[in-house]
């Protein structure tokens, strides 16, 4: 527990005895901790306020690589003990190995009467390292309401720790160990407002610091806030304003709330000098609405949904609760999902996985402990995010990466799906249907420039207009080729196939099924065009024009050479083994779209979603980690193995004896 929140204790028998206590109930905790996230959370917080204290009272222990207190330093090392403890009892994760080597390391220089300075790094950088492995809830989803933080703190606060927070309210002599002094600052450069909130929540062993847990949460953030403004002065905010408003370096510090709240003064005037940490720090302890000001409104509306969600779903509005969840994802998070996906494309896909165990977490109806835990998990992922998305993580480089990227991996299927179109009609000797392919795909080309001149400056196009799109696009291509895959399956074992191309191909390719080639051609290049030009769009906005255009240029380039590739190749190939491959090709096209346009419909909210916890995401085969995806694919799996095989029997049976099979 942070003994920096209390005043200089008078004797080394309070230091031991508040260490007793916080031994015996850190022991009984790890006792009966059950494995739930609730319980799991509430251990991570532990952990953390355990190595904030270290961080924080270990160079009252040791200096010069000496005890110079020995109850201090007995606490010192009881703690760093207790820290390793409890880190081997949280649930496993593939960051626990490191997070244990960390505290064993702790644990080693604490034994060794190490610097306090590289202690104090290495309680800081493994409290970072815990949060990272173990979200919990770090930052106030909104701003906190200050001028109901000035009634709630002279309400619960004043009479022990003074209206000016001096330490000395009325009822300040009667306390053993005195309250500490909010306005002491060489202890407040120490303390990080999400060390306040978390003693203003659990209270603080051996002394009559009580626990606030009744109070709202947004309550318990406006108490911290209040509380950690008192020892810098409101003049120095003026300066402080100017500083936020003039120095980009100086707000790229804070690029959410989370980052604020987690923060030292002292961390802060190590990096910027004494004055402008004290300026900075007085201002935005007072005006937190300054960091939300400059994040992408999107984000700020995600968050506001996820908390009507919660607010329903603790109603029994298991309904409302899921459209809120999902309006957070669709009208929240999707016009920034292209931008995060161009710089974190890991964190964007454990966004859309944490959304949808949230989903289903709703659907199902869980316990509300479990709805939660999955919606603060949810709250954290976003505080990622708007680091992220931070302005000063933009680059030409970013900008020139994002942009190939997408237009590759867009670009890909759909150069796939059409070149076999094209090398099957140059093979079957009907060049003069070609228009009708060529047709449909430049037709996608114009459309995905009027989707992009429509979505920018006459509506917006919805996340749940998009995925809709997305989803029954994948869809449609994807019964269309398992068809085209198995016929072309059958065709690759016909010995007449030369009889049967002059006779049934010519037949079937009619002006008719010509205008069917065409909208095939066209509703798969647009799904891929559609997607591509939101992405563009919002790479657009972020300034680095150029080297997205050229990222774009490097992508086309790369593809047109796969398009010449192929095409070259598919017309050397003998007529039998051509059918053969492209429908394998067609095959697997047809079960990755199959996956893609489930897990579109689910992320409009058309399909449930129901999570596979042992299932990997790989986008590119189009595997999501649900249920209903994968049942979509092993469908269109089993649907193409009894296809080829009925196929295969037919082409057997009709084949000639006489003949020798291609």
């Amino acid at each position: 527990m942070n003994r920096n929140f209390r005043a200089p204790m008078p004797a080394g028998d309070v230091s031991r005895r508040f260490g007793r206590w916080l031994a015996i109930v850190l022991a009984l905790l790890a006792f009966c901790l059950p494995a739930s996230a609730s319980a799991n959370a509430a251990g991570v917080q532990t952990i953390w306020r355990l190595l904030d204290y270290i961080a924080v009272d270990y160079a009252g222990a040791v200096s010069g690589g000496k005890v110079v207190s020995s109850a201090e330093y007995a606490e010192m090392t009881e703690f760093a003990g207790q820290v390793e403890e409890r880190v081997q009892a949280l649930a496993p994760t593939s960051a626990k190995s490191d997070l244990l080597r960390r505290t064993g390391i702790l644990r080693v220089a604490i034994a060794a009467k190490a610097d306090p300075r590289a202690v104090a790094e290495q309680s800081r950088t493994l409290a970072s390292a815990l949060l990272a492995a173990y979200p919990v809830p770090l930052a106030p989803t909104s701003p906190p309401d200050l001028a109901r933080a000035d009634k709630l703190y002279a309400q619960n606060c004043a009479s022990c720790h003074g209206m000016n927070g001096d330490g000395r309210g009325p009822n300040a002599a009667r306390l053993d160990p005195p309250p500490i002094a909010f306005s002491d600052k060489d202890r407040a450069d120490q303390r990080s407002l999400f060390g306040l909130y978390q003693v203003i929540s659990q209270g603080l062993d051996g002394t009559a610091m009580q626990s606030f847990e009744a109070l709202p949460e947004i309550d318990r953030w406006a108490l911290a806030f209040h509380a950690g403004q008192l020892a810098y002065p409101e003049t120095a905010a003026r300066e402080g304003e100017r500083l936020w408003r003039e120095d980009a370096t100086v707000r790229a510090r804070y690029p959410n709330l989370a980052a604020l709240v987690g923060s030292t003064p002292a961390a802060l005037a190590a990096d910027l000098g004494g004055e402008k940490a004290l300026a900075l720090t007085a201002y935005l302890r007072r005006h937190p609405e300054a960091v939300t000001a400059r994040l992408h409104g999107s984000l700020a509306l995600t968050r506001e949904r996820l908390g009507q969600s919660l607010a329903a779903y603790r109603k029994g509005d298991r309904k409302g609760a899921s459209d809120l969840a999902l309006s957070a994802y669709l009208d929240g998070f999707e016009p920034v999902e292209p931008v995060l996906a161009a710089r974190d494309a890991t964190l964007m896909a454990r966004i859309e996985r944490g959304m949808a165990e949230l989903r289903a977490a709703i659907g199902e109806g869980r316990p509300l402990g479990e709805v939660e835990a999955a919606n603060r998990a949810l709250v954290s992922l976003f505080s990622e995010a708007e680091a992220a998305l931070a302005p000063d993580r933009a680059s030409g480089l970013s900008s020139f990466l994002g942009a190939f990227g997408v237009l590759l991996r867009e670009g890909l299927e759909a150069l796939l799906i059409v070149i076999a179109m094209i090398a099957f009609l140059k093979k079957t000797e009907r060049s003069e249907v070609l228009g009708f392919v060529h047709g449909g795909w430049i037709a996608a080309l114009v459309a995905g420039v009027a989707t992009w001149f429509v979505a920018t400056y006459v509506i917006s196009v919805s996340g749940a207009s998009r995925e809709l799109t997305e989803g029954f696009g994948s869809l449609f291509a994807a019964i269309i080729l398992l068809t085209v895959g198995i016929w072309m399956h059958g065709k690759s074992n016909a010995e007449a196939w030369q009889h049967y191309v002059k006779e049934k191909v010519s037949a079937a390719l009619s002006r008719r099924s010509g205008w069917f080639l065409f909208l095939l051609s066209f509703v798969v290049v647009y799904r891929e065009v559609f997607e591509t030009i939101l992405f563009y769009a919002a790479l657009w906005a972020e300034g680095n024009g150029v080297a997205m255009l050229a990222g774009a240029a490097a992508a086309a380039a790369l593809l047109a050479v796969i398009a010449w590739i192929m095409l070259r190749y598919s017309a050397r190939l003998p007529i039998t083994q051509f059918f053969s491959w492209s429908s394998i090709l067609i095959a697997i096209l047809a079960v990755v779209l199959a996956g893609k346009g489930i897990a579109g419909l689910q992320e409009a909210g058309v399909i449930g979603v129901r999570p596979l916890d042992s299932v990997p995401r790989i986008d590119i085969l189009g595997l999501f980690p649900t249920v209903q995806t994968v049942l979509a694919q092993i469908t269109a799996i089993l649907i193409l193995a009894a296809g080829f095989w009925f196929s295969g029997r037919s082409a057997a049976a009709t084949r000639s004896p006489a003949s020798p099979a291609e």
